[in-house]
């Protein structure tokens, strides 16, 4: 008989969260880190019986930045929460402190019975095919994924976040008095090059409207989850002449955010509204509903509906991505309306964002 690892169980957190293209409500705490349903502990084992729902148990593994990130990962587990108290199902999610961690912790859910089973981040892909092909009988979803050979057993949530990232550089560009905005990377990588040339693009746009030049620092800190470093590229930024900076960075944006509220200056968010970290220094947010997408997927998968084998895209016509509602606290009105006006255009195919360093090329030459 297997052993398993212990489940700590804790208190449920109400949350409410609407379906794709609807209001991100703001919220002011952040998860414990262990809210709603289970958490998987490294320190004991128990007998193979589980505390759980015998319907559909659904399990989740995060990327390095964690259940906390205030961005990524939150938005993923508040989804299987919308789960849980929606559709009756039981989650539980284990947090990846490094990527070694990432194989070991999905075979833990595995042992611990969940019929479907989430990588979250790119950076999963290779332990999460290696898993889907070891249990053909499990469902796996990645989310954010690049994986291109879809296990048969596996679903790939894809998302273009080039789209709303536009939408943000245009905005940036429309509001900076300097004349210069930033962006900051986590780990460069192909999803993350959807944020940045997405962004540059939408801010080149901008430029070409207002007859003038916009220049976008671009600076990566390797890391997801380190806000220290966040900070510090940020405050370099702002002390270079940036007066907005945007990040697509995970746990490491938070550091961005205070730095932007320590120097007064504006920051961009991402995939989670934002603006509650700090409402005067956030001007927008580019929301990236994971969450929604992961109930969709596990709706799905329980009444057996799922198409493994597959691939599914979310962008700003399917209602997912955008900015954030509360763009109006702080982005000026007449900026705000035009910044619609373009999202009707991605979203009837008349504008294409690009997402990656060719496609942005390609895109600049364009404008010209």
């Amino acid at each position: 008989m297997k052993k398993l690892l212990s489940i700590l169980l804790v208190a449920a957190m109400t949350l409410s969260m609407a379906a794709c293209g609807s209001e991100t409500k703001d919220n002011s705490s952040a998860p414990s880190g262990t809210e709603s349903s289970s958490e998987v502990s490294s320190s004991e084992s128990v007998p193979d019986s589980m505390p759980v729902s015998a319907d559909y148990n659904v399990g989740m593994v995060t990327d390095v930045g964690g259940v906390n990130d205030q961005s990524f990962n939150q938005s993923a587990w508040e989804g299987l929460q919308k789960a849980e108290s929606e559709l009756g199902v039981a989650p539980m999610y284990i947090e990846s402190k490094q990527e070694a961690d990432y194989g070991p912790n999905l075979d833990m859910l595995v042992e611990s019975n969940n019929q479907l089973i989430f990588g979250i981040g790119f950076m999963m892909a290779d332990a999460l095919t290696d898993a889907a092909n070891k249990n053909p009988d499990v469902i796996y979803c990645h989310v954010d994924s690049e994986i291109t050979d879809i296990p048969s057993n596996m679903v790939a949530v894809r998302f273009r976040a080039q789209e709303p990232s536009f939408l943000a550089g245009y905005v940036a560009a429309k509001s900076t008095k300097t004349g210069k905005i930033g962006f900051v990377g986590g780990i460069k990588g192909a999803i993350i090059d959807q944020f940045e040339y997405g962004y540059r693009a939408g801010a080149a746009y901008a430029a070409k409207e207002l007859g003038k030049e916009i220049t976008v620092d671009v600076q990566y800190a390797d890391s997801f989850s380190d806000a220290a470093k966040g900070k510090s590229i940020a405050l370099k930024q702002y002390s270079d002449g940036c007066d907005i900076v945007f990040h697509a960075a995970g746990g490491v944006g938070v550091g961005v955010i205070e730095a932007a509220k320590e120097q007064n200056k504006m920051a961009i968010g991402v995939d989670r509204d934002q603006n509650y970290l700090a409402p005067d220094n956030v001007l927008t947010s580019v929301v990236k509903d994971v969450g929604t997408a992961m109930y969709h997927v596990v709706n799905a998968a329980k009444e057996g509906t799922l198409k493994t084998g597959e691939d599914l895209s979310y962008g700003i016509k399917e209602g997912c991505l955008g900015l954030a509602p509360t763009s109006d606290k702080n982005v000026d009105a007449e900026v705000l309306n035009a910044a619609k006006e373009i999202e009707g255009k991605i979203a009837s195919g008349e504008i294409v964002p690009p997402m990656n360093e060719e496609t942005f090329n390609d895109y600049i030459k364009s404008l010209n």
